[in-house]
């Protein structure tokens, strides 16, 4: 599958592709909570690199079970 983030970029929270993940309560829940994608806190500010975004979708991927015929 194509990468769903830029690998080479990093996000901030105000980015609007973060959206796919979830709002920005539930980063904070995620991040709170010790789930989600590995972030960076910079002081205040939340930092998430592309690729590790890349990365957590990808192990997040659902591949449903086919019944057997």
């Amino acid at each position: 599958m194509p990468n769903i983030f830029e690998n080479v970029r990093n996000y901030v929270l105000e980015d609007p592709e973060l959206a796919l993940l979830g709002d920005r309560d539930k980063l904070a829940q995620w991040r709170h909570k010790g789930m989600g994608p590995p972030f960076y806190r910079l002081g205040r500010k939340i930092v998430y690199r592309g690729v590790d975004l890349n990365q957590w979708v990808e192990a997040h991927r659902v591949d449903p079970v086919r019944g057997a015929d």
